[in-house]
């Protein structure tokens, strides 16, 4: 069950005040039901307008109880009926406008489904766009997407839309490109991605076959955790690597 921070016995503006929490204490919260949310997650849905967090003077992010419970409302959308962004929110818009809408009946999964690496991939993510909102996203057009796609830098999902960070690597191969870097200088980059994501599923690919639901959770920790230290020591490498070559 969430649960969200309340303030103390104020009242008016004062006591909303108090009930404002920080992007981080809303991901505790989250957590509890939503273990695999993340902070760029919160800030994605915003961005697509989703959730409006007030901003205090110095430019951080507060969010009131409304816009918490409005997150997991989102999240269990996504996780419970698989409904992409523009769904959502005509969705909770209807609500808001006090129309009575039905979701789409949630699929029956089997209990100990979930555990391959290639099942996960056929399943429809979360945070999911449209082909016309990733060249948005990017500041591209058709021809550099299908080029992309060529070379299979950005992939589309089996429902015809793109997850966050098939948005993220649209945005950081059109920046690259700016650069004079072509898709294809970028196979080298994702042949060492995939690798590096060999090895990671090496790891916890025992753990994602147990029965255990609590334990194939973990799979999926340990997976995230393996994979951002990977990033890191691939950045730290190429610091290294550029250090030597310049001086």
């Amino acid at each position: 069950m969430l649960r969200t921070t309340t303030g103390g016995a104020g009242n008016g503006a004062a006591g909303a005040a108090d009930q404002l929490v920080s992007i981080g204490t809303v991901l505790n919260q989250l957590r509890e039901e939503f273990p695999e949310v993340t902070i760029s997650k919160i800030r994605f849905l915003e961005a697509e307008g989703l959730v409006e967090p007030q901003r205090t003077a110095s430019g951080y992010r507060k969010f009131s109880p409304r816009d918490v419970e409005r997150l997991a409302r989102i999240l269990r959308m996504q996780r419970d009926h698989y409904l992409p962004l523009k769904v959502i929110r005509e969705h909770l818009d209807a609500v808001e406008r006090g129309e009575q809408v039905e979701l789409p009946a949630a699929p029956q999964r089997d209990p100990l489904d979930g555990g391959p690496w290639e099942a996960a991939q056929d399943r429809p993510t979360a945070a999911r766009v449209g082909r016309a909102e990733l060249l948005a996203a990017a500041g591209a057009g058709e021809d550099e997407l299908a080029e992309w796609e060529s070379y299979g830098l950005v992939v589309q999902g089996v429902d015809g839309g793109y997850d966050a960070e098939a948005v993220t690597v649209a945005k950081l191969v059109a920046e690259l490109g700016r650069f004079g870097l072509e898709p294809r200088h970028l196979r080298a980059v994702k042949a060492a991605a995939e690798r590096e994501a060999g090895l990671v599923e090496q790891v916890v690919a025992p753990l994602r076959r147990h029965r255990n639901p609590q334990t194939r959770a973990h799979a999926e920790a340990t997976a995230k955790e393996l994979a951002a230290l990977s990033v890191r020591l691939h950045a730290a490498l190429v610091q290294t690597a550029l250090g030597i070559r310049l001086h």
